[in-house]
């Protein structure tokens, strides 16, 4: 089959287009998908890369979010059958953990090996490109936003790195339930987009100083007062963000992360932290009631998963380079 393959960590332009790698054969409890559409997240991105502390078998099929139907079942397969249309959930949830993707082959690639208990059925009027979009992206957002933030009407939220995959969902996520949503992006096309989905404020962080920006608009936190600021702050870029993110949360305010693409560690401020009895709140990936709650929303019309650009597995150097120089609004799309 054709596969795009890693034989080693490596930078940009280090994926190889395989033609000839091996098809997979499935186990008792496995089934094969063939792949239909497949999108990239910055954990591929720290795949290609090496990350330490962890080690990626080789050689290695990156690709965490795919969807497709099953081609083939294992002996010992009862629970679905040749032709389902399938979402993967890539998160190992019976073993020793990992990922599909990182740990084992995945949707980088024609066909892939897939134990059931990844398997998530996929309604027939959901798209395969929007499935595609939702473990690891959407569903880290959905369990941000809503299981462990719980934001609500009313709030004012600020939204870092609001124009990709994660951010494009955390703002709709955000006016789904109500809130003021302030957008920070880095180009007026991506602002524009991003006031489409439902952003109420628009910040280019590359000529605004977002904290002058709340300052001017919303009013300086007060210490003694629950006055100026914002609510919440969605910030998974960490980095040179962290500190100022800190410094626009009023009186017990909150931050939410799941990540750190710009830096995991930070300058830090905990001043701001105990003068302003702040809370911060990870969140670490989804769970299956995450996922359902991801399909609900798109089946009814209240979500809508957002695609940049759709790419041929040929193209998977050029895909990872877009996403890695931040020129993709949501999330880019491959087609093995």
């Amino acid at each position: 089959m054709k596969a795009a393959v890693i034989r080693g960590h490596g930078g940009p332009g280090s994926i190889r287009i395989e033609r000839d790698f091996p098809d997979p054969k499935p186990g008792a409890t496995d089934v094969v998908v063939r792949v239909r559409a497949t999108t990239l997240n910055y954990h591929d991105i720290f795949t290609r890369r090496g990350m330490p502390g962890i080690n990626v078998p080789m050689p290695c099929i990156m690709g965490i979010d795919f969807a497709g139907d099953i081609v083939e079942i294992g002996s010992g397969v009862s629970a679905f059958q040749v032709g389902d249309r399938v979402m993967i959930d890539p998160a190992d949830r019976v073993g020793p953990g990992g990922l599909i993707g990182e740990m084992w082959h995945g949707g980088l690639a024609e066909y892939c090996r897939v134990p059931t208990h990844h398997l998530v059925p996929l309604p027939g009027d959901v798209s395969y490109e929007a499935a595609a979009c939702l473990p690891v992206a959407y569903g880290t957002a959905v369990r941000m936003m809503d299981t462990i933030g719980q934001v609500k009407a009313g709030d004012k939220v600020l939204i870092l790195g609001a124009s990709g995959g994660v951010g494009t969902c955390c703002v709709q996520l955000a006016r789904l339930r109500g809130a003021d949503v302030i957008a920070c992006a880095s180009t007026e096309s991506k602002l524009a987009w991003l006031k489409d989905l439902g952003a109420t404020h628009l910040v280019d962080y590359t000529k605004q100083d977002f904290v002058k920006w709340v300052y001017a608009t919303f009013g300086k936190p007060h210490r003694r007062r629950f006055e100026g600021g914002v609510d919440v702050v969605v910030n998974f870029t960490g980095g040179d963000t962290w500190v100022p993110s800190l410094k626009v949360l009023h009186r017990q305010g909150t931050i939410l992360t799941c990540g750190a693409t710009a830096g995991f560690d930070p300058k830090e401020d905990i001043r701001y932290i105990w003068t302003f009895e702040l809370r911060i709140l990870g969140s670490n990936g989804w769970t299956r009631d995450d996922l359902s709650t991801l399909l609900e929303l798109i089946r009814s019309g209240q979500l809508r998963p957002v695609i940049d650009r759709e790419l041929a597995l040929e193209d998977v150097n050029e895909a990872f380079r877009l996403l890695e120089d931040r020129e993709v609004f949501g999330k880019v799309l491959l087609r093995p």
